[in-house]
């Protein structure tokens, strides 16, 4: 990363492993803030997902309330690292936590057999992950939006703006774009240099996404980023820039 990106720069924040460690075997102060950070982290995909499989907003924000207190109590604290993702254990909590309520809303010590199939069967497993894993997608990109936008910020480049207008006016031409970006930035532009900022726009982006993945990961290999951007389909997006970073796990 360049300089001027300190402000969005992703491996100067505590890592994924820093908060999970703290949050477990931290002071009290350093577990309450990295719970905090935690659940912010992931508060957007179980919102999403709660929203999703309840049908019901206001119950969605009930459970979600619900599960965010248990999370910030350290209700989580029995994850094991080393046995797996954070998001999965996450997933997993989230699914019990459907249960329960369905449990609870049925009124019954357990759920008849196509409800618990549903919600922790073959298929309901299916479907939850898939669920999940589109809400984290979304939360990716849009903290990759937001570190594009504080890159923009820092540096006066413009690689937010022309993402933005690439987005919103897929179908219009290069000298169209560069007329469109220089008036929103106050600067001639030529459809050269519009094509020249679009490509590197999108390689900071795609920089900032792998940068959030490796966060997420206990860790991070070329293999195991590899892998997670390959369930979130952001592989091929992101396979340029892969080619360009360095890995532990990469031949000396």
């Amino acid at each position: 990363m360049e300089v001027g990106d300190s402000k969005a720069k992703l491996s100067e924040l505590l890592t994924q492993t820093t908060l999970l460690y703290q949050a477990q075997n931290g002071t009290p102060e350093q577990a309450d803030a990295a719970r905090q950070l935690l659940m912010l982290r992931y508060s957007g995909a179980v919102h999403r997902y709660l929203l999703k499989v309840v049908g019901d907003a206001e119950v969605a924000r009930d459970l979600n309330q619900e599960f965010s207190v248990k999370f910030l109590e350290g209700k989580f604290r029995h994850f094991d690292p080393t046995r797996g993702r954070f998001r999965d254990y996450l997933k997993r909590a989230l699914r019990n936590l459907m249960v329960d309520h369905f449990r609870k809303r049925k009124g019954a010590s357990q759920l008849d057999t196509a409800m618990e199939a549903d919600i922790v069967g073959d298929v309901g497993l299916g479907d939850f992950d898939k669920q999940f894993l589109f809400s984290w997608r979304q939360d990716l990109l849009a903290r990759s939006w937001d570190s594009l936008r504080a890159y923009e910020e820092n540096t006066g480049k413009p690689f937010h703006k022309v993402m933005r207008l690439r987005l919103a006016r897929p179908q219009m031409r290069s000298p169209e774009l560069a007329e469109e970006l220089a008036k929103r930035i106050g600067r001639p532009m030529t459809a050269g240099n519009l094509r020249q900022i679009l490509h590197r726009a999108r390689d900071k982006f795609t920089e900032f996404l792998v940068d959030e993945v490796r966060v997420s990961l206990k860790h991070p290999t070329r293999e195991a980023v590899e892998e997670e951007l390959g369930d979130l389909q952001l592989l091929e997006l992101c396979r340029p820039t892969l080619s360009k970073l360095k890995f532990d796990d990469d031949p000396r």
